[in-house]
C-alpha cells in the first residue's frame, strides 16, 4: 500500500476551521468533511484562543524555546568542532567540507563558522558539479571508445554533447583520472634508402587523398601471436574514407590470406579500381594476378625500399596494433576473426578519424553520397 502523501493547509484554512467550530458545526463533522484530524483541529482552536497564531514557534512555551535553543547550540558547537580546524583551508577545501557536511549542518552556519560568502559557495558548487559531469562524460568515451581517444578526438564527442572544453582541461582530467591513451598518431619519413624503379609502376605516387570511392585500395599485412604461434592479419583500406573494406586472418602469409580478405568485401569487386600494396611475395604471384585480372583491377606497387609510398596502411596498421592487437592475448584463430570482426565494425561506424573531420568512415561516405544527390 503506497505511503499516504503529509497534507499541509495554510493559515487562512486553519481560521476558516476553527471559525466553523465557534459558529457551532459539530467537531465531528467538520473533522469528516474536511477529511481532517481530530487532534489537528483541537490544536487549531486551542493556538487560536493561547497565541492566536498557527505558526509552530509561536506556541512554543518558554521551556520548550530554550531547550531548542540548547540544541542548536550543540550542534553548532560540534560542527564548530568538525569543522572549524578547516577554517584557514583553501577555498576548494572549504567547498568540499560543506558539500560533505550538508547533510549534517546548515549550509549557512558553515559558511559563517569557515567565513565563506554563500553566494560564493553555491557559485563554486554549482561549477564542481559541472566538473563532475564533464569528468563523467570524458572517462565514459574515453572506455567507450577502446580507450583509444586523445584529447583531440574526446574533445570532438565531448562537443556532440555540448561540452565546449580545451584540450589542456581534457588532458588534465584525463590525467587526474588515470585516463592514459593507448593511441598513438602515426609520424613517417621518408626512408633514406635510395629508390629503384621497377616493372610495376607505382600508379598511387603517394595521392593519399581521393575524392572517389575505391578508386585506390591499399593493403598491407601485420603479425599476430596466437598462443605460442604467429598468425597474420591483411586488411584492404579504402583511401576515399580509410574504411577497412576487406579483412582476413590466418596462420599464413600468403596470397590465400590477401585472397580471403577480398572476399569479405560488399560489392562488385570491379568497382576497385586499382590495388595497391609493397613489394611482398604475397602480392605478387600468380594467383594475385589472376584475382586482379579477372576483376579487372589494376595494380600499382611502392618502389622498392621506399615504406613511404604505402603509408596510409602503415599507419592503420600501427593503429590497429595500439588499438587491439597488443591489448588482446587471442587464444584460437576463431578468437583472433571474432575480436578482428568486431574491431573492424567499429573502426567503421564508431571511430572517427582526424583526416575525415573527425566523422567516422562510414558518416564521411554517407555525407558524400548526400552531397552526390
Amino acid at each position: 500500500m503506497p505511503k499516504q502523501q503529509r497534507r499541509t493547509f495554510t493559515a487562512e484554512f486553519k481560521k476558516q476551521m476553527v471559525q466553523l467550530y465557534e459558529n457551532g458545526k459539530p467537531r465531528a463533522a467538520i473533522v469528516e468533511e474536511y477529511d481532517l484530524t481530530a487532534s489537528a483541529l483541537d490544536r487549531w482552536i486551542k493556538q487560536t484562543k493561547t497565541t492566536g497564531s498557527f505558526k509552530e514557534k509561536d506556541n512554543r512555551s518558554p521551556e520548550e524555546n530554550e531547550l531548542n535553543a540548547l540544541r542548536k547550540e550543540v550542534q553548532r558547537l560540534r560542527m564548530e568542532n568538525d569543522i572549524f580546524k578547516a577554517s584557514s583551508a583553501d577555498h576548494g577545501t572549504k567547498v568540499a567540507i560543506i558539500q560533505n557536511n550538508r547533510d549534517k549542518y546548515s549550509i549557512s552556519a558553515m559558511c559563517d563558522v569557515l567565513q565563506m560568502a554563500r553566494s560564493s559557495f553555491y557559485y563554486e558548487a554549482k561549477e564542481q558539479l559541472k566538473e563532475d559531469k564533464l569528468t563523467e562524460a570524458i572517462v565514459e568515451i574515453f572506455h567507450k571508445n577502446r580507450k583509444a581517444y586523445g584529447t583531440r578526438k574526446i574533445k570532438v564527442k565531448l562537443q556532440e554533447q555540448g561540452f565546449i572544453v580545451s584540450r589542456r582541461r581534457i588532458g588534465r582530467i584525463m590525467k587526474e583520472q588515470g585516463l592514459v591513451s593507448t593511441y598513438t598518431v602515426a609520424q613517417y619519413k621518408p626512408h633514406k634508402t635510395a629508390c629503384n624503379e621497377a616493372t610495376t609502376t607505382n600508379v598511387l605516387d603517394r595521392e593519399f587523398e581521393q575524392t572517389e570511392v575505391k578508386r585506390f585500395v591499399v593493403s598491407d599485412l601485420t603479425y599476430v601471436k596466437v598462443q605460442n604461434k604467429w598468425h597474420y592479419v591483411c586488411v584492404l583500406i579504402d583511401l576515399f574514407n580509410r574504411e577497412i573494406i576487406g579483412h582476413s586472418a590466418g596462420p599464413h602469409k600468403d596470397a590465400a590470406l590477401i585472397s580471403r580478405a577480398f572476399a569479405t568485401v560488399q560489392g562488385d569487386l570491379r568497382h576497385i579500381q586499382w590495388f595497391h600494396t609493397d613489394r611482398g611475395s604475397e602480392f605478387k604471384n600468380q594467383r594475385m594476378d589472376e584475382l586482379l585480372k579477372t576483376f579487372e583491377i589494376g595494380r600499382s606497387l611502392s618502389m622498392r625500399g621506399c615504406p613511404y609510398d604505402n603509408a596510409v596502411a602503415e599507419a592503420t596498421y600501427k593503429v590497429m596494433k595500439t588499438e587491439f592487437i597488443h591489448q588482446m592475448r587471442f587464444q584460437s584463430l576463431r578468437h583472433l576473426e571474432l575480436e578482428l570482426d568486431d574491431y573492424v565494425n567499429w573502426f567503421n561506424k564508431h571511430r572517427i578519424h582526424g583526416t575525415l573531420g573527425y566523422m567516422t568512415p562510414v558518416q564521411y561516405r554517407h555525407a558524400a553520397l548526400k552531397k552526390a544527390v
